[in-house]
Formats: C-alpha cells, structure tokens, sequence
C-alpha cells in the first residue's frame, strides 16, 4: 500500500461542526478497549509544530518525499544536513499532558493499543507500550541496499565527526525532525555512507510518497477490527495511511471519535469531534478517577 503524497485537504462547507462536550469520550472510554490513533497535533505541546494546524509546517515547508530523496546526492545532502541539526532539537522534546494521559489510560486497561502516526517516539517516553509506529522511528536508520538497522545516535555521531563546525540557525524545526535551512546554510554538508555495504543511509521512517508496509498496515486493521472504539487525537486525516483506519472502524460500526481542534477528513466518519486542544481535553476526562504520572490534578 502507498502512502498518497496528500499535502492538503481543503475542508467541505458541509462538515459536522466540533463540539467542546467531551461527554461521548469520557464514555467509550469507560466502556473500555479502545484504540488510539494520534497524529502530530498530541505534540505540539512538546514544542514540535504539526503539519496543517494554524502555523503548521506545510505553511513554510514541504516535506521530503522518497521520490526526492533517492533520485539524487544533493537532494540526501539537503536532507541530512536539516535532519541532523533538527534531531539535536527533536532529542530534546519531552512528553506532554497528552503522551501523559494516553499512557495513564492505558495503565488503567482502558485502550485496546495505540496507533501513532508520529516518529517522535513521545508515547514511549510518556510509558506507553505496545505503540504501533504507523511511519516508523526517527530513532533507526536503515540501508537502502543490504537492509541493515543501526541507532540514530550513532549516524549522529558519525555526521558530527564528519561535519565539525556544523552550526547553522534553524528557522524552524518540522515534525519529521528536519529543520528548516537555507542552501547557503546546507553548503557542503558531507553525507556518510552505510558501515556495512556503503549504501545509502534512509531515516526508518515512511516518507510522503512511499510505501507503508503491508504487515504493518494488516497489524492495524487487525487492531481496529478488536477494538471496540477507535479514538483519533491530533491528526487531521489528511493522508490515507491514517483515514483507512477511521473509515474500517465506521464501516464496522464502531464509534469513532476525534479530538482536533481543526476540522478532518474524517469528520463525517465520527459520531463526534471535540474542537479542544489535547492535553485539557484529555486531562479533563482522566479528572479525577486517574491519575496522570501519579498525580490525580486536572491541571496536567
């Protein structure tokens, strides 16, 4: 299956209006296994911009796509130049109320798993477990010609000793963990190849345009077909890697709930969209029965 390079989605006139009333979440919830899907939006509170929200990145940047990244050197050199300044900044992001949240949730066996569509790895952090990574993980790099995985970290390092006195000043940092720059600022950015074949070296993560993998996709749909519900929070199902899973669940007639305060492609699946930002959303409905990170507090 591939991933449609959709950058945009403009919304129709006559789409369910959100609500504030978190009344339908609170009870599937309740009702117990649940599944989530999560796009970029449950991390913007960790200081990591989303896509399509107001000041979302698609605004000033357009995101690699598999086609660009290995129809050439300079397109890599590009890449790895803005990827390797962003992971500094993206290492640093922690979880917020909303990774929180998710994982207390879980703790108190009320969701069935957690699908992501992030590469932060934020739902780990926060003590979820079990989370699919619907694009995979800027935490592995892989191969392009023998397959080999190798840590981040360590192509860090590498471009580190590769590129000393790399320094440039960010505009901005996107969700895929690149970083806005110039090409003056790229410059001759040296790209460092595979230790075991001398391959060229890809983020383990699913660039617009490229395939998401087949058993990865059935593991989900499996996952939908056992949860009882499925709950979307922070993605705007713009990219059908995301919305098949939301219109599975509605074609089964399970209730599907979205909380986002813009508009989604998926509006017209759900029987409800909370139009709040995440982690009071969240942090609402969890007040007072759970505790988030220990602490029974309505403030996160």
């Amino acid at each position: 299956m591939r991933m449609r390079p959709t950058m945009s989605w403009t919304p129709a006139e006559d789409l369910p209006p959100g609500t504030t009333d978190l009344g339908p979440v609170a009870d599937v919830l309740n009702t117990g296994d649940v599944l989530v899907l999560s796009g970029a939006g449950i991390s913007t509170e960790s200081g990591i911009p989303d896509y399509r929200g107001e000041g979302g990145s698609l605004s000033r940047h357009t995101p690699m796509t598999y086609q660009d990244f290995t129809a050439g050197a300079q397109a890599r050199r590009r890449y790895w130049a803005r990827s390797h300044l962003g992971w500094r900044t993206f290492g640093r992001a922690r979880p917020n109320a909303g990774h929180r949240t998710v994982a207390a949730f879980g703790r108190h066996g009320l969701l069935s798993g957690v699908i992501t569509q992030n590469v932060d790895g934020l739902h780990q952090a926060a003590g979820s477990t079990g989370v699919v990574e619907l694009h995979g993980s800027l935490e592995r790099v892989v191969c392009l010609s023998c397959g080999t995985f190798s840590p981040r970290r360590e192509l860090a390092r590498r471009l580190e000793e590769a590129n000393v006195g790399f320094e440039p000043v960010a505009a901005g940092i996107n969700p895929d963990g690149d970083a806005d720059l110039t090409d003056e600022q790229v410059g001759d950015f040296r790209v460092v190849p595979c230790t075991v074949c001398g391959g060229i070296l890809k983020p383990d993560v699913v660039f617009f345009g490229e395939t998401v993998p087949p058993r990865r996709v059935e593991h989900c749909r499996h996952m939908v077909r056992e949860a009882a519900s499925l709950l979307v929070l922070g993605s705007s199902l713009t990219v059908m890697s995301g919305l098949r899973f939301v219109r599975q669940a509605a074609q089964a007639g399970k209730p599907v709930l979205i909380v986002n305060r813009d508009p989604t492609r998926g509006d017209r699946h759900a029987l409800t969209r909370v139009a709040l930002p995440l982690g009071t959303a969240l942090i609402t409905v969890a007040w007072p029965n759970i505790p988030v990170d220990g602490r029974a507090t309505a403030s996160g």
